[in-house]
């Protein structure tokens, strides 16, 4: 069960070519059980300049499992248990905006979800919360990416909203017209539930969104295939890989941390009275809330 007071852990979700950052000593690949099923895959452990960090495949090495077969409560319950504090999500989207050409890296700062076939919550019938996603990634995670963006000189925007679609197809030219009267930034398949679960969990959350290609909106560029996403993602690993090691450095010495707001996110969450609570959900729950819900 993690405190408020705990250690600060880095997790990061993403890609596999996140992974491979020179000087992650003590590696070594574990699988962490989870109440909510399998996570998509076994986590990597490791230290970087004394930083705890923890990585995530989201979709299994090799790309194996589909945007809407993510087990996404696995894969945060998972990465509470492994101690993680503050979570980045390292994410290929498209670009609704003729100023957010590919390359360009976003910190996101909002989210609308379109999303329809998945599991959004660890509560349920028996135990229900209701946590605020007004404001729904961390300001002062965001705060150090984009510190550690400029030191890297990587074309990074600070604040955007992020459309996110059910997939596992791309957008019609309409739906993608649509977002865009919607004042939508960039669009993607994965970042919920995923940030409203990292929420739940009392995680720091912050969205790294990698801008591969212009959607299908753009009469200049030909309709998004896998192969032009993917050349762009192999350009923009390093510097996704440069960012997370500067970012580990600030979050490890960051004074704020153990008092971000985040890290209580439950606190007024939690609806069932105390008599009336599922004693299995109260067990499942004790990764996520169990700071809240006692043994």
């Amino acid at each position: 069960m993690s405190s408020i007071s705990a250690a600060p852990v880095l997790g990061v979700i993403g890609g596999s070519g996140v992974y491979d950052i020179e000087g992650l000593a003590n590696k070594r690949w574990q699988r962490v059980p989870s109440p909510f099923g399998e996570a998509s895959d076994e986590l990597l452990f490791g230290d970087l300049h004394g930083q705890a960090m923890v990585f995530l495949p989201r979709h299994g090495r090799g790309h194996r499992i589909p945007p809407s077969e993510i087990n996404f409560r696995a894969n945060i319950d998972a990465l509470k248990r492994a101690g993680v504090t503050d979570l980045i999500s390292v994410s290929a989207v498209g670009s609704l905006r003729e100023d957010l050409p590919p390359g360009t890296f976003v910190i996101v700062d909002q989210f609308i979800d379109r999303t329809f076939a998945r599991e959004k919550s660890f509560f349920g019938t028996g135990l229900v919360a209701h946590v605020s996603m007004a404001h729904p990634v961390c300001r002062r995670l965001g705060d150090q990416i984009e510190s550690a963006a400029r030191e890297s000189a990587i074309k990074i925007v600070r604040g955007g909203t992020y459309l996110v679609m059910e997939g596992p197809q791309f957008s019609s030219v309409a739906e993608s017209e649509l977002y865009r009267s919607w004042h939508c930034d960039v669009i993607g398949m994965t970042n919920m539930p995923e940030a409203k679960l990292a929420r739940e969990a009392e995680l720091c959350y912050a969205t790294v969104a990698m801008v591969t290609d212009f959607d299908c909106w753009h009469p200049g560029h030909d309709a998004v295939t896998v192969e032009a996403i993917v050349k762009v993602l192999l350009a923009n690993a390093d510097k996704a890989r440069e960012l997370v090691k500067k970012v580990a450095p600030r979050l490890h010495s960051d004074p704020h941390a153990a008092g971000c707001s985040c890290r209580s996110a439950l606190q007024f969450a939690l609806i069932t009275a105390e008599e009336a609570r599922d004693p299995a959900m109260k067990a499942r729950l004790q990764a996520v809330a169990g700071r809240l819900l006692g043994p």
